[in-house]
């Protein structure tokens, strides 16, 4: 816990993903506390036309460099920590590879501790 989805065009070279699933895991330590060592992610890109971002929702303006992270995490984090984590993914992935702030797609899902297995069939937070 969490599980971090990143989708993103496609052709960004290794280094690009590596320091996207760096800052967003250097994020969760810092704003939403996330134990050291749980890091479960899984980058996917996608070629022009499999990532439907609305380039103008809520007056943002995204351009076609635009991403969505998804994370599946435990719920109980408060409204306070979610913003500080959505500014420090935004702000740390424009200062590491320059990525404008307006394309960070950013969705939580909150579930109940029970609902984990982390290996061996087991409910290890159950």
């Amino acid at each position: 816990m969490p599980l971090v989805r990143i989708d993103l065009p496609a052709g960004r070279p290794a280094e690009y993903h590596a320091a996207v699933g760096d800052v967003i895991y250097t994020a969760m330590l810092e704003t939403i506390n996330v134990p050291k060592n749980d890091r479960f992610q899984i980058i996917t890109e996608h070629a022009v036309g499999d990532l439907v971002i609305d380039p103008t929702y809520l007056d943002i303006q995204r351009s076609k460099d635009a991403i969505i992270i998804q994370v599946t995490l435990n719920e109980g984090r408060t409204l306070e920590m979610k913003k500080a984590f959505y500014k420090a993914v935004a702000d740390g992935l424009h200062q590491r590879i320059g990525l404008r702030r307006e394309d960070v797609f950013i969705g939580l899902v909150e579930v109940k501790k029970e609902n984990w297995s982390f290996g061996n069939g087991e409910a290890q937070y159950a």
